[in-house]
């Protein structure tokens, strides 16, 4: 698809992303600002968000502060972009991070840090479902969540817990509207190089920022009869 063909199909429609100040987030908003969309851009780090969307410019962005735990910032955010865009057409569910390398039984996080996780990852993306679901049933749009290989294969630790009960809250979410004319994808990333590894990437293979983008915008730009459920997407040499 070319670029030209990729922003007549976008049009002007509009994307809601959380954890959009910094890592895949940003990279899928740049991506879809190119690609013709409008982008409400949600995270708890307003600077970083200000910085981003005057990059992208003020007409195609909006920059919210939220915290994806806190019902009432997010019902807010979604208030502020329908305010500004009248419309919502897609959410991009991305916000979430790994505390560090725990183990169960031993070892750092400590469980307050086990809950800020484990209430981010699985938490806000269920509470952004809630908040931006509605919307999407009245624009027939497209539900994304970031899942990870690790809620596919597990991993040592509570962080692919979370990762699974995304992959069951995609595929419950996708019973649930697909016969609204919603679409539900889960976007499951191997390693990529990127600040969300608290104590530094792990070593071997990776994937970039851009990469996990071009993929969301893949995904975004099929038709509306197309629905790519879940995309698992593996640097070429990860083993895992």
């Amino acid at each position: 698809m070319t670029e030209a063909t990729a922003g007549e199909q976008a049009g002007s429609k509009v994307l809601f992303l959380t954890g959009a100040s910094m890592g895949i987030g940003a990279a899928v908003a740049r991506q879809a600002v190119a690609a013709g969309y409008r982008v409400a851009l949600t995270a708890r780090s307003l600077d970083r968000l200000q910085a981003l969307a005057a990059e992208l410019g003020e007409e195609h962005a909006l920059a919210l502060k939220a915290d994806v735990t806190e019902w009432a910032e997010l019902q807010a955010a979604v208030a502020a972009t329908l305010e500004r865009f009248g419309q919502i057409d897609a959410t991009f569910a991305n916000a979430g991070f790994t505390a560090g390398a725990g183990r169960y039984a031993s070892g750092d996080p400590t469980p307050d840090e086990w809950r800020d996780m484990i209430l981010t990852n699985v938490l806000g993306a269920a509470l952004t479902a809630r908040a931006t679901l509605p919307e999407l049933i009245r624009t027939r749009g497209h539900f994304l969540l970031v899942g990870s290989v690790a809620g596919r294969v597990s991993t040592p630790g509570p962080y692919s817990a979370t990762k699974w009960a995304i992959s069951g809250m995609g595929d419950s979410i996708r019973k649930e509207v697909s016969g609204q004319g919603v679409r539900v994808t889960i976007v499951e990333p191997g390693r990529v190089d990127t600040a969300f590894w608290v104590n530094g990437v792990p070593s071997g293979p990776v994937l970039h920022e851009d990469d996990v983008a071009k993929a969301v915008l893949y995904v975004l730009q099929q038709p509306p009869h197309v629905a790519i459920n879940e995309l698992l997407i593996r640097p070429t040499q990860q083993e895992v």
